[in-house]
């Protein structure tokens, strides 16, 4: 069943099914995936890419449904939402389904350059990831959303610790139990929830909460702050981040960028539970007090995690270990963006979180080609010989690194100006000093870079033999990734068009709530 209100649009048998494709789709071919993986590597590549490129597709078509206005909910089976998945397609879920998906594509192309042939499950856990994540993102239900928290954690399990040994292990292990904890967390929370209010479907929740008594609301705010920890700690905000760059600095590097959507799922997860469910709409009678008590915390939360990431950038020693803390300073930015809580600061985070997805993925793949040409210096930033195809390497990680440091004219300067714009007159003083002193850091913690790996090179010696050149199919998923940011500089206008409507849509809850119960009449009525 699905319902869709505001511009509805006319659907065709399969367009009514688009909610539940990005989701499907890559189930069924991971566990395609799983039945072939013993019968070449090529097999296992043409399904994959079949794969891929299908829900490319889909997603596309999601995005152009979503852009018409139109909240679409899907009850999978066709159960009422408070029994069964319910799934909610909306502009700013559309929009991170296709941006999963486009990272993915690019993410496939360098792993199967030959790094797939070191990890017998790689494909079939790579789909499973991606159900994982398309999931987290359209699903309108809090224990869905945990269920598809585990689908993407277990699916990263396996894709960290694939082939690994020593460092990688133990930052595997590490980021396991770390991520086990967070998920105990996460469902004494709607223990908690649901005990209280009786429901664990979004718009439902964004009802009851406004018609709980006094006598209740302790505990779901109790509730409330044990989410926050728990997406918190998948975005890696402080004082939860230190076991991200240990984990992404040891990941393969075709996996740390697949990873770098992973931050983004606990800010998405932030901003869709504390605008619904503990949103304007949750403001009435005694529930008051509960709208919008998060963003208190969250400004400082991410100001102090944006400088703590930029130090971390310079005092790195290692590439992947400088692009691992680049990582925690873009999910910082989104939080300083997503807690102002109005429609320019969300539609700024919108727009950067994107971008920052992209270059983070690029970072991790350029830095790999690099690493894979300083001999047995490896990504330390110690003197090596000189790269082959020095310029080619020079020009992808100048371009990422303008980018990610906020220089003009790219994406990452369009998506700071925007935040820096959106910040009411009361927050100019702190956001605006912490935001431009530590792009300024970071641009530092860069050109050492650069200055390290590109200029600083010593001859090899004539006893060492020189490096096999980069990978073309390498070099292209990386620069891929980066023609993705380029595009978003060029297609700006239209791109800023459609956050500002998604950001319009998600403080503007009632029309969710309205799609969710014109869908299920069950959820009219408070059930006894």
């Amino acid at each position: 069943m699905i319902a869709a209100v505001e511009a509805p649009v006319a659907l065709t048998s399969l367009g009514a099914h688009l909610p539940v494709l990005p989701i499907l789709l890559p189930l069924l071919f991971g566990a395609v995936l799983l039945l072939v993986e013993r019968r070449g590597i090529a097999l296992q590549r043409t399904i994959s890419w079949l794969g891929v490129a299908t829900l490319t597709a889909v997603a596309a078509a999601l995005l152009l449904a979503a852009d018409t206005g139109t909240i679409s909910l899907y009850l999978v089976g066709d159960w009422p939402a408070r029994l069964g998945i319910a799934l909610v397609a909306d502009r700013t879920s559309a929009l991170l389904v296709l941006t999963t998906t486009l990272l993915a594509g690019a993410c496939l192309l360098y792993a199967c350059a030959g790094w797939d042939r070191r990890a017998i499950h790689f494909h079939a856990l790579f789909q499973l990831q991606l159900t994982g994540l398309n999931g987290a993102f359209l699903t309108g239900d809090l224990f869905n959303l945990f269920v598809f928290f585990e689908v993407m954690l277990i699916a990263s399990y396996g894709l960290l610790l694939s082939g690994g040994r020593g460092p990688r292990m133990r930052a595997g292990l590490h980021y396991v139990v770390l991520n086990i904890t967070a998920s105990t967390l996460f469902l004494i929370a709607l223990g908690l929830l649901y005990g209280v209010l009786g429901s664990l479907n979004m718009a439902e929740l964004a009802l009851r909460t406004s018609q709980a008594g006094a006598a209740d609301l302790a505990l779901v705010r109790a509730a409330s702050g044990i989410l926050l920890v728990v997406f918190c700690t998948k975005a890696a905000l402080v004082p939860l981040y230190l076991w991200l760059p240990n984990a992404y600095s040891r990941a393969p590097a075709v996996v740390a960028a697949l990873f770098a959507v992973m931050t983004k799922v606990g800010v998405y997860a932030v901003l869709r539970v504390y605008t619904l469910v503990f949103g304007d709409l949750a403001a009435g009678g005694e529930a008051a007090a509960l709208a919008g008590w998060a963003w208190e915390w969250l400004l400082p939360a991410g100001l102090l995690t944006l400088v703590l990431a930029t130090l971390g950038a310079l005092a790195s020693k290692s590439l992947r270990m400088l692009v691992a803390f680049l990582v925690i300073a873009s999910a910082a930015t989104l939080f300083v963006a997503i807690s102002l809580g109005t429609a320019a600061a969300i539609s700024a985070g919108l727009y950067y979180l994107v971008h920052s997805t992209f270059v983070a993925g690029a970072l991790f793949l350029v830095v790999d080609l690099i690493r894979r040409q300083r001999g047995a210096v490896g990504d330390n930033l110690d003197v090596a010989g000189p790269l082959r195809h020095n310029a080619l390497l020079g020009l992808l990680f100048g371009t990422a690194a303008i980018s990610v440091s906020g220089m003009p004219p790219l994406s990452g300067f369009l998506g700071k100006v925007m935040l820096l714009d959106a910040v009411p007159a009361d927050a100019v003083a702190w956001t605006w000093s912490v935001v431009l002193v530590t792009s300024l850091l970071t641009v530092v913690a860069l050109a050492r870079t650069a200055s390290q790996t590109f200029w600083r090179a010593q001859p090899w010696p004539q006893t060492t033999p020189l490096p096999a050149p980069p990978s073309r199919i390498q070099v292209a998923a990386a620069a891929l990734l980066l023609v993705y940011g380029i595009g978003m500089t060029v297609l700006g206008g239209p791109i800023m068009r459609y956050t500002d409507a998604a950001a319009a849509q998600l403080l503007a809850p009632a029309d969710y709530v309205r799609a969710a119960h014109g869908a299920t009449p069950q959820l009219r009525e408070p059930s006894p």
